[in-house]
């Protein structure tokens, strides 16, 4: 719970204790650029503050009450960069919200109207993935004891965690066709599912994308799962019923480029992309890629052209050979930026 009394001003300072160049704010601002470069120390002259990594009030968050803050660490900050900010009207009334295991305001719920320093020993669950923000204003932590990343939460209905700026990834295979049969739940990467269920005829995405492989380990076909609901395994254009492994793709934001080399170890004719591809022969004018140097975003290689047959998850990196993508021959036809994962 937060108790917001007076609002005053908020002072932004370059350097460490109150030093360098400074900015004084007194309302909310999304885009806090022009008035300084970094910032390595604030002073909150009243009121309560929630200030942001990013411009329009995305990235990390940190609340921030009357005081002091000399460095970064003092408000727990992860870096130096504040580029928005929010002030948020006193308050003196009650505390009530309603927090849920399952995107929608669905699944297991628990009411409160007071602090609570470990969510799962009340909630028997580690995972929020909705709210309702009934009265009063709150602050979610990621962890146990107010540590960790800090999420404000204003009155009102939050229907999936990405409505209050967090990545809380969650997909559901089942063993049958139409969502039946037994089912298991996933919210972080697993490298072997095998003990959960036999076999994989239908999906639900609740939130992040994802990578589902047909083999322990990462290995075997992949497929990449954005949010949604895919009843039978033709949905994801499934070779089979079997997903044994899986991974969370990370959320971005940022630009997205590529280069492609016909030969192993980055050798031979090479082309630098930045965008979709529907067809490599077109534009490589060769169909083998053996090597890939991945700078940003995430991509997928598919094996025909019009992102068609079997699919390459592709993070940022060096790939200095085709079979450390998980191919088995370096013909491909097609390639396309992974977007939709925030």
């Amino acid at each position: 719970m937060i108790n917001a009394i007076t609002l005053l001003k908020i002072v932004f300072y370059e350097g460490r204790n109150f030093q360098g160049r400074h900015w004084e704010c007194s309302n909310d601002c999304m885009d806090t650029f022009r008035h300084f470069n970094g910032c390595n120390s604030i002073r909150v002259s009243g009121g309560y503050w929630v200030t942001y990594e990013k411009p329009n009030y995305m990235g990390y968050q940190y609340i921030l009450g009357p005081g002091e803050y000399p460095d970064y660490h003092h408000w727990m900050g992860f870096n130096n960069c504040i580029r928005s900010c929010q002030m948020f009207p006193p308050y003196r009334g009650s505390y009530r919200m309603r927090i849920y295991n399952r995107p929608e305001m669905m699944g297991h719920t628990m009411e409160f109207m007071d602090d609570c320093p470990n969510v799962y020993e009340r909630f028997r669950y580690r995972d929020i993935f909705s709210c309702n923000i009934m009265e009063g204003f709150w602050i979610f932590y990621e962890h146990p004891n107010y540590r960790g990343r800090q999420y404000f939460l204003r009155p009102g209905e939050y229907r999936a965690c990405g409505d209050w700026g967090c990545h809380n990834p969650m997909i559901v295979f089942y063993e049958d066709r139409n969502f039946q049969g037994r089912h298991h739940e996933c919210s972080s990467d697993c490298p072997e599912m095998h003990s959960f269920f036999s076999r994989c005829n239908s999906i639900k995405v609740e939130s992040g994308a994802w990578v589902a492989y047909e083999k322990p380990n990462y290995s075997g076909y992949q497929y990449m799962l954005h949010k949604g609901e895919y009843p039978d395994y033709q949905r994801w254009a499934g070779f089979n019923d079997c997903i044994r492994s899986c991974r969370s793709v990370p959320p971005y934001n940022g630009n997205y480029r590529m280069k492609i080399f016909e030969r192993s170890d980055f050798a031979g004719q090479n082309l630098e992309l930045m965008e979709d591809c529907p067809d490599l022969h077109e534009r490589f004018h060769t169909r083998d890629i053996s090597s890939v140097n991945v700078m940003e975003g995430y991509w997928m290689l598919h094996e025909h052209p019009n992102y068609r047959g079997r699919q390459y998850f592709l993070r940022p990196g060096e790939y200095r050979r085709h079979s450390e993508w998980g191919s088995t021959s370096p013909t491909f036809g097609s390639l396309r930026r992974v977007t939709d994962i925030n």
